[in-house]
């Protein structure tokens, strides 16, 4: 797919600091625009749409852990299948302020545009707009607006609105509303998820006065509550007449205003959301009242201030920057923002694939957000990861029933899920998923080593270490030969299921049975509350020792899973113009043969890369990576991480750009229905573990920085334990810099060091150019014309 088909990205220009589109309106762009355009803070998320509610594609206001129930279909039941699932709702839109110039609606399908841009800017964390639009009757009016989804604030989202007549004196009327159960497209063919989402909210209260409105509602089966309010400031030049309304569906602020010539009115909104499967109606409006209040008394300039104030901390401990390809930084800053808006202020709640940027996957988390995106927000915004996993351990009860259900010790945490139950209806990918307890676990492992935090280790990471570990346990057995086997379990890669030891699952097991050994070693009290015996840390220990790690001594690579190279070939050349594998074949056949989705040994080779030689890693790549259709937008970033590292750098550099672009230039034909989360997460990843070379095994911080031939210069931030660095790298060198924090230790390309004051510069080993594999046919890297 070149850069040609999307116009440089779908017409956006290129600045380091900003997303922006300029000229027409154009219809087919909207829901991608809307996707990328989209704002939230990890509580509440706005798709973005236009303020006047139409054109529009999918409304999209979501917030975090708001979902309804609905069947799950199975054409056989089974014993130990989900009976239903969730999926995210659209709830109450207070995204709208509808204009009226004289008896004209404003809409850019109609009439004419002038002018029209869109700015995301990454520094503001706002969406600015401004448009010169003529109606159909020839009056020309100037609209300006700009919202944010606040960080501080978390239950506050605001928009200042503003209208200037340019060519005569106007009757301008402006209508702000909320309004629940609005239009959604239908989604999919599936009827039980298209009943679901058919006006899911019911009516609890609606309520006015003055310029304030109140909404709550409650879902048909979940049995949530919503509350959302809006109060407004209004500036207008001249008299106005204001009116407001509520039902049980839409409340509205009616504004009919006369403007002069070269003045303007000017509406500010705010909009207050709070919900609760627990609360009651009058204490959920009573939080959004007191939210309003708050947003009022601190006003729009001070909202937006505080705004940036935050992304200033954001950009000082996480920015990346790098020469030599301006389009790649704009695109690796839109990632990082965009993650950032996904987490940020979740307060103990899941990260949706999708964030809260549209409807895709239904709303749900998957193992993209512990070994994707909790990475990056480990070492950058460490509280953000700390109140993830938080959220995976409050729902420890749900994953043990689980467990139990499925005639299991421990804790098996779903595949797929907004609440904590397991949503997916397909068990070959979803029960049989297990690695996502071990991906936990090694996340909190990793969350514990990179930042001390003790409370969390008393209140939720021992557990969480404690409980998968039993999970392992129980869930293998050894052998015959004293090998400790995990079967019937299906890894990383969906189009091998159901097999035998697979790598991947293994060595996750592995180093989370070790870390539950090392914490209960380290915790005594809290192994003897959580009932753990000596002899049951040894046997987990004696499980790790003994894991069975398949290898094929013939071709000298380890294998996927037991016997997996012995499958028959896939037939590339015949799949060519039959991507993605899963729409055109059926599982059946691909679950027989050496073809595989997404990376699964190569995540390996770099998640647990201290399992693995230089020479091992090197060989493993050079086989799987020509049997890999990166059908799944995980890919590219996991092999882009061990191409630097084998040494296929530019290689690398494409793979990192496939990631990086998946959504901004939409290389799989879905960024409409939401962002891709943990892809853009995988860009940090590959920066700063693929080119930056770094690792944190065993709680050490090492480094062998390299560069790809076309960038010049990289640089990334990161934060371990309180020690805040950034470190810079060109052709030839690596400086280390230590901005805040106490003396850390280091390593760099195995020379060890500590970072103390001052900087440290250190040269780059040369090392041998290697001619990188070939994909599969029609499977090549995203490149774009530079």
């Amino acid at each position: 797919m070149s850069a040609t088909e999307h116009d440089r990205g779908f017409g956006f220009e290129i600045n380091p600091w900003q997303l922006k589109w300029s000229g027409g309106v154009d219809l087919d762009m909207l829901g991608r625009t809307e996707t990328l355009f989209a704002l939230s803070n990890g509580h509440i998320g706005l798709r973005g749409t236009f303020e006047e509610g139409e054109p529009v594609d999918h409304p999209g206001t979501y917030l975090n852990g708001f979902y309804e129930l609905r069947d799950l279909p199975y054409a056989e039941s089974g014993y130990g299948y989900p009976e239903s699932s969730q999926t995210v709702v659209n709830v109450t839109d207070g995204k709208i302020i509808r204009l009226l110039v004289e008896d004209e609606p404003m809409d850019l399908r109609y009439g004419r545009t002038e002018e029209h841009e869109r700015v995301l800017d990454f520094r503001t964390g706002t969406l600015r707009r401004h448009t010169l639009w003529t109606s159909p009757t020839g009056r020309t009016v100037r609209i300006k607006s700009e919202r944010l989804v606040s960080f501080t604030k978390r239950t506050i989202a605001a928009i200042r609105y503003e209208v200037e007549p340019i060519d005569d004196d106007m009757k301008l009327v402006l209508q702000s509303d909320l309004l629940a159960n609005e239009p959604v497209p239908a989604p999919g063919n599936d009827p039980r998820l298209a009943a679901a989402l058919d006006q899911p909210l019911v009516s609890d209260l609606a309520a006015c006065r003055n310029y304030w409105g109140m909404l709550v509602h409650h879902t048909k089966k979940s049995g949530l509550h919503i509350a959302a309010g809006m109060d407004h400031e209004i500036y207008f030049p001249d008299k106005a007449d204001t009116f407001i309304r509520a039902d049980s569906d839409l409340a509205r602020l009616t504004i009919a205003a006369n403007v002069p010539q070269g003045k303007s009115i000017t509406l500010t909104k705010y909009i207050g959301y709070g919900w609760s499967a627990r609360r009651s109606v009058p204490a959920l409006r009573a939080q959004v009242d007191a939210a309003l209040a708050m947003a009022m008394e601190t006003g729009w300039d001070s909202l937006k201030a505080d705004q940036v104030r935050y992304l200033e901390d954001f950009w000082r401990d996480a920015d990346v920057e790098l020469d030599g390809d301006p389009e790649l930084q704009q695109a690796v800053r839109f990632a990082l923002f965009h993650v950032l808006q996904a987490g940020a202020r979740g307060q103990s709640r899941a990260i949706p694939a999708k964030g809260l940027t549209g409807p895709g996957y239904d709303g749900h988390t998957f193992w993209d957000t512990e070994s994707f995106i909790l990475p990056m927000l480990t070492y950058t915004v460490p509280a953000a990861a700390g109140e993830e996993l938080r959220w995976r351990h409050a729902t420890m009860d749900k994953a043990k029933s689980r467990a139990a259900e499925l005639g299991q010790r421990g804790a098996m945490f779903p595949w797929r899920s907004i609440n904590g139950d397991e949503c997916s209806g397909y068990w070959p990918a979803g029960t049989a998923g297990v690695h996502v307890s071990a991906d936990i676990a090694n996340a909190t492992a990793r969350y514990l080593r990179a930042t001390n935090d003790e409370q969390f280790e008393t209140e939720c990471g021992v557990e969480l270490l404690v409980e998968t570990a039993r999970l392992f346990a129980g869930l293998g057995h050894h052998d015959a030969n004293g090998r400790f086997r995990i079967d019937g379990v299906t890894g990383p890669d969906e189009y091998t299921a159901v097999v035998n030891n697979n790598t991947f699952t293994n060595l996750a097991a592995q180093q989370n049975l070790r870390d539950a050994v090392a914490a209960v070693h380290r915790r005594p009290d809290l192994a003897e509350q959580f009932g753990v015996t000596n002899a049951e840390a040894a046997h987990w220990e004696s499980c790790a020792d003994d894991m069975t790690i398949p290898y094929d001594e013939a071709l000298g690579v380890h294998q996927q899973c037991e016997s997996f190279t012995l499958l028959g070939a896939w037939d590339f050349e015949s799949s060519v113009g039959r991507y993605p594998l899963l729409l055109n074949y059926p599982y059946y056949d691909l679950y027989r043969k050496q073809v595989v989705k997404q990376a699964d040994l190569v995540f390996a080779t770099y998640l647990f890369g201290s399992s693995f030689t230089p020479e091992q890693k090197l060989r493993n790549f050079d086989y799987y990576y020509p049997l890999t259709v990166r059908d799944s937008s995980l890919s590219a970033c996991c092999e882009a991480v061990t191409a630097a590292e084998v040494g296929y750098l530019d290689l690398a550099y494409d793979l990192l750009a496939e990631s990086v672009f998946t959504d901004l230039h939409d290389l799989h034909n879905n960024v409409s229905s939401g962002l891709h989360i943990a892809a853009l997460a995988g860009a940090w990843t590959d920066c700063v573990a693929g080119f930056g070379g770094m690792r944190d095994f065993g709680g050490n911080i090492t480094f062998a920085p390299r560069l790809p031939s076309r960038l010049t210069y990289l640089s990334f931030r990161m934060i371990v334990r309180d020690s805040k660095i950034v470190v810079a790298i060109d052709q030839n060198h690596a400086t280390y810099r230590l901005l805040s924090g106490p003396p850390i230790d280091l390593a760099h390309h195995g020379e060890k060091f500590t970072l103390e004051s001052a900087p440290v510069s250190m040269d780059i080993p040369e090392f041998t150019y290697r001619e990188p594999p070939k994909a599969p046919p029609s499977c090549e890297p995203y490149r774009r014309e530079i």
